[in-house]
């Protein structure tokens, strides 16, 4: 995620943010400039960028909610951000709990969009395969009720209970994983989107896929039922970012085109902050020259995202432990899953060509 600042007081403010702290500004994002502007109210509805005056916008319907904090012009037919149409469907929000819940989904989504824009992959229905636009479906289950997070022809299902901590570190735990979050989430079940968008219709790119994760074409329930039968007897780290990678070479993409959006929005603040690592030690191979001179969406070479990427993880890792936090990155990058990054980084490029 980029840095951004207040156009009024310089103050430093999140991407979330719809208010400065310091001078009280109100604040919206807008998606086609790709930045937090700081806008005052010409209206009770309308509001003008203090640096351009003659641009004029509104918010996203979802504000009155304080799901989005999204402009669109003023004079917009729409009433949904690019983000919030892609919801197909929202809780329940008279039931209690719900409206938290479905707050923090919208954070997560919201900056899984912003990520996508910036990598200029297709996400309006405009833009997408009008047979499977992406849509989301926001739905909140019950005991009797078990929804599941999926994703079916451009479909994506949450459960919104994956917002609350508690149910989300005890699947975390169920499930044996390293690492589970909202946003890891929606990166995933996007992984599956885009497979079938860039891989799946493209005959060279699919011998592409299967060469480096395996024929898709295996029986997927059947792998999923031997995964979970079989644990993790043989589970072969240097080849899979995760363990439910190893499954199914649908979801060793989907994980690893996962962590591909993890490293470029963790490089791109990183970058926006002028991180530079010179550590300490006696010893500091790895850290040589790790100084990010390079917006990581501009950089063309996935060996040096990959090359700055680990560095910057044990750094983070590190300061973790400090606050006796567990790792942000639990994970270790082998030879084998840097190439499988080099592949879809390809890919990304080569939609900008």
């Amino acid at each position: 995620m980029k840095l951004f600042d207040c156009n009024n007081c310089g103050q430093i403010l999140y991407f979330e943010n719809i208010q400065c702290e310091n001078c009280g500004y109100t604040l919206g994002f807008d998606a086609e400039k790709m930045d937090l502007l700081t806008i005052h109210a010409v209206s009770e509805d309308t509001f003008q960028d203090i640096l351009n005056p003659e641009q004029v916008y509104k918010y996203c319907y979802n504000e009155q909610y304080h799901a989005c904090n999204w402009l669109i012009p003023a004079d917009s037919e729409t009433s949904f951000c690019k983000a919030c149409t892609l919801n197909r469907t929202i809780p329940n929000l008279e039931v209690t709990g719900n409206l938290e819940l479905w707050q923090r989904v919208e954070r997560a989504k919201h900056r899984l969009v912003y990520t996508l824009l910036k990598l200029e992959l297709p996400v309006s229905e405009s833009e997408t395969d009008p047979a499977f636009p992406l849509h989301f479906d926001f739905l909140c289950g019950t005991e009797e009720e078990h929804i599941l997070t999926g994703h079916e022809d451009g479909l994506i299902t949450l459960n919104v209970l994956e917002a609350d901590k508690i149910v989300q570190e005890q699947t975390r735990a169920a499930l044996g994983e390293r690492y589970r979050t909202l946003i890891g989430h929606f990166r995933h079940e996007t992984g599956h989107y885009y497979w079938m968008l860039l891989v799946q219709n493209n005959a060279d790119v699919l011998a592409g896929f299967r060469n480096l994760f395996g024929d898709e074409r295996a029986d997927y329930q059947a792998a999923l039922k031997t995964h979970y039968e079989k644990g993790r007897e043989d589970f072969v780290s240097s080849k899979f970012i995760s363990h439910y990678a190893s499954a199914h070479p649908w979801e060793d993409w989907a994980e690893t085109w996962a962590h591909y959006l993890h490293m470029l929005d963790t490089l791109e603040t990183a970058y926006s902050y002028g991180l530079q690592l010179d550590p300490r030690t006696s010893f500091n191979k790895d850290f040589q020259d790790v100084h990010l001179k390079e917006d990581p969406f501009l950089t063309r070479s996935a060996d040096e995202l990959v090359r700055l990427w680990i560095p910057v993880t044990i750094m983070i890792n590190s300061m973790n432990r400090s606050m006796g936090q567990p790792d942000v990155y639990p994970f270790v990058l082998s030879d084998q899953i840097a190439e499988k990054f080099s592949f879809i980084h390809r890919l990304c490029w080569s939609i900008y060509e």
